[in-house]
């Protein structure tokens, strides 16, 4: 077996370097885009931010996949996992699953993939390691993991967050490797192997010893994936329309007027064409004036024309947000208070804006159809986009429009993308647009995580705009101990914390970002549509395990 490994490392350095010019039976090759920027270079499960997409899914695997179309978590690496008792929680692994390398994964494994993170702090799930106790080997398909105090909706989420890591191999590399190595050839559990790379593309073949094959009775259809750098949205469309990108997770401008000519296929057959798969928000930053009065803040709310942007920008390929910013997935919508909405919420009305700018002493003194702020002081605002985030850009003109068509004087910018994120962690700005972590789901415990992220010099998870309020913190929390079956005390939470959101309105979600998807069937058919296969079509890094696998499985070749 250690013969055999070697030698799939030689084949893999070789054809790492004929990779670009090697040509692939059409038939058994998908062709995919819109995850990759730049040459591929890190495999490390340990640096997710950073890997090439698809190390984790299809080669490293997670204790369990989330479908937000069903709202399921789906047992992988685990067949099970479930309370004891309300300080430990129980989980039950697979049989029969082997690394790549033919060593057998086991609770040694799951608990080396815990225990690394307490060993180093460094490792970005740490912090989980102040609300866990230890990890407990029951028997090889068995592990206890204990909690002193447990954060019941964080601990669903991470359970098919965390990738599982083989301790065999990972036990003997430094603490520099763990955190910052390549982690070139890639040894897991997944239905995909590294086959090799170029400047342009990652290769990746079938692993035909797959454990889902025999005890799942899946196996996916495309031997080989080889994913691409698309340098940019007009490129991809036009590589999706002569077929050579079998499916793109970009957002293409135009493909709502020519999907049908050319047979480009999206998961809806009309607008929105796509799923949703995240929020944008408007920050508001907090912690300077006007922003730091409540009244500004909701003369900006009611001020937006988010179906304008919705329209004229992304041409119906998305959603107008509701006023919560929840996703429309079962998870997340469960908690959505209509009552709450109903009396606090807000839309579109500029009238209502400029009475309530008027109503708190927002008025234009010196007659440039600018309101000055209630001391007298001039209101001039910015709003920042990354430079080159084309739909963003036109979003915030709008925005900027809006604003001074109710008397705030306010403006686009773009700076560069370094520049961007310097200044939104730093709360160097005025109005931002972001969307970083409001990603779909199993709890939306994790957009409240992002909008509530404790006060800190640099914000780096959210919460950008520092709004502060330990009222909202400290329902965050309670919410986090709620038990994940216990709906009734967690909606009670949730519609408090829904009732103080409206009301101070920190910030202001605008739509849902979409699950861009555009496919080809010129080589491939069967792609998830809502007629089905009900599968979430996203190769984007971290979500293969939403639907990307299951959607493998189905796909069929012409």
């Amino acid at each position: 077996m250690k013969k055999g490994f070697l030698l799939l490392l030689l084949a893999m350095i070789l054809v790492s370097s004929l990779a670009i010019g090697q040509v692939y039976d059409r038939k058994e090759t998908l062709y995919a885009g819109g995850g990759l920027w730049s040459p591929p270079n890190n495999w490390n499960p340990f640096t997710p931010w950073a890997i090439m997409t698809g190390t984790n899914g299809l080669i490293y695997e997670y204790l369990f996949m989330f479908d937000p179309l069903s709202n399921e978590m789906i047992p992988w690496l685990a067949v099970g996992g479930g309370w004891i008792d309300g300080k430990t929680y129980e989980l039950k692994l697979r049989d029969n699953v082997f690394w790549t390398d033919g060593e057998k994964f086991d609770a040694e494994d799951v608990k080396f993939t815990f225990d690394i993170a307490k060993k180093y702090p460094g490792v970005h799930y740490s912090s989980m390691w102040n609300w866990m106790k230890e990890v407990e080997i029951i028997d090889p398909l068995t592990v206890r993991v204990h909690f002193t105090e447990p954060l019941y909706q964080q601990w669903s989420f991470q359970l098919y967050q965390l990738p599982m890591v083989p301790e065999h191999i990972w036990k003997n590399k430094t603490e520099a490797e763990i955190l910052t190595g390549a982690n070139e050839g890639p040894i897991g559990t997944g239905c995909y192997l590294a086959e090799g790379y170029g400047q342009d593309r990652m290769i990746y073949i079938r692993n035909d010893n797959w454990w889902a094959i025999e005890q799942l009775g899946i196996k996916p259809t495309p031997k080989r994936i080889v994913y691409l750098t698309v340098s940019g949205n007009n490129v991809a469309l036009g590589m999706i329309f002569k077929g050579e990108l079998d499916i793109s997770n970009f957002f293409l401008p135009g493909v709502p007027a020519v999907k049908a000519a050319y047979g480009i296929h999206t998961y809806f057959d009309e607008a929105p064409y796509m799923l949703s798969d995240n929020t944008a928000v408007l920050f508001l930053n907090n912690s300077r004036k006007p922003m730091d009065d409540v009244n500004f803040r909701k003369a900006v709310a009611w001020a937006i024309n988010s179906d304008d942007i919705v329209t004229r920008v992304f041409e119906n390929q998305v959603i107008r947000s509701n006023p919560l910013g929840f996703l429309p997935i079962d998870a997340w919508m469960k908690y959505y208070d209509e009552k709450v909405v109903e009396k606090y919420g807000f839309k579109y009305d500029p009238a209502v804006s400029k009475k309530t700018l008027a109503d708190a002493g927002y008025k234009d003194i010196n007659g440039d159809g600018f309101v000055e702020a209630p001391d007298g002081s001039k209101v001039e605002l910015s709003i920042i986009v990354p430079f080159g985030w084309t739909d963003w850009m036109e979003s915030i003109k709008i925005i900027a429009n809006n604003l001074k068509a109710v008397g705030i004087n306010a403006k686009a910018e773009f700076p560069d993308y370094s520049r961007y994120q310097d200044e939104l962690y730093s709360g160097r700005f005025d109005m931002a647009i972001n969307n970083f972590n409001s990603n779909l789901s199993n709890t939306v415990w994790s957009y409240y995580y992002w909008l509530f992220w404790d006060i800190r010099e640099q914000q780096t998870q959210g919460n950008y705009g520092k709004y502060n309020n330990p009222k909202v913190f400290e329902l965050m929390g309670a919410f986090d101990r709620t038990p994940v079956d216990d709906y009734e005390t967690g909606q009670k939470i949730m519609s408090e914390l829904e009732e103080l959101f409206l009301k101070e309105i920190p910030y202001v979600p605008l739509w849902f970002n979409g699950m861009w998807f555009q496919a080809s069937t010129s080589v491939w058919s069967n792609w998830p549509s809502e007629d089905g296969p009900h599968y979430y079509p996203c190769t984007w890094n971290g979500k293969w395990q939403l639907g990307g696998i299951f959607m493998l499985t189905a796909l069929k070749a012409k």
